[in-house]
């Protein structure tokens, strides 16, 4: 059975195309991102690759450290990060993980042997500053990951992590929010200053609290 929301993201060590981390160190205190691609040297992969390097600044005003794994080894991704460099026109930095052995793509079960045997699939791991994993999202290895969808997950994360909302569906960072029922009407002045609608008792929504 895979890993689900709430279980703690496991721990590894490997080499990756930033010298060799012990993934919880390197992740701190920092939200991450996990995510893997099946092969060095692959159009789509290439294009998720330096997207993910053009949205540095995005990351890291999120305090989102992102790391990406394939069952390459280091020499490979290099050589790779070139090409992805030079098509994106961007400069990757964040580390790629060599994992030639698999294990990072079991501990994560990345490779999904109805789809292929030996690559893994287009997963994405969340996971908070506790190492719990919050959310996931798996892809086929046909289909680019929609980084604005990251994006909005990681925000929509960050501020239900912090305050008793929810966010509703296609929500966009600065719209309204849910308030979740643990709040009761009597506690929503005081915890949500900036107003509140009713729409049912059970659907109650307030500006952003941020």
């Amino acid at each position: 059975m895979g890993l689900r929301i709430g279980d703690t993201a496991p721990n590894f060590q490997a080499d990756t195309t930033e010298g060799k981390i012990d993934f919880h160190e390197w992740l701190g205190d920092s939200w991450g991102i996990l995510y893997s691609h099946p092969a060095d040297f692959t159009p789509v992969c290439t294009t998720e690759i330096g997207r993910t390097a053009q949205l540095k600044d995005e990351f890291a005003k999120r305090n989102t450290k992102v790391a990406v794994v394939s069952v390459d080894d280091v020499k490979s991704h290099n050589e790779w990060k070139k090409d992805v460099n030079e098509t994106q026109n961007t400069t990757v930095e964040f580390p790629i993980i060599g994992d030639e052995n698999r294990v990072v793509a079991n501990l994560y079960d990345m490779i999904h042997e109805n789809a292929s045997a030996t690559a893994t699939v287009r997963s994405v791991f969340f996971i908070g500053p506790d190492k719990k994993i919050k959310a996931s999202i798996t892809y086929p290895a046909s289909t680019g990951r929609n980084f604005a969808e990251i994006l909005r997950v990681i925000d929509s994360l960050q501020l239900t992590a912090k305050h008793q909302v929810a966010t509703p569906a296609d929500w966009k960072f600065g719209e309204d929010v849910i308030i979740t029922p643990a709040v009761k009407d009597e506690e929503i002045a005081a915890k949500f200053p900036k107003g509140h609608t009713i729409i049912k008792p059970y659907l109650r929504t307030t500006p952003q609290p941020e």
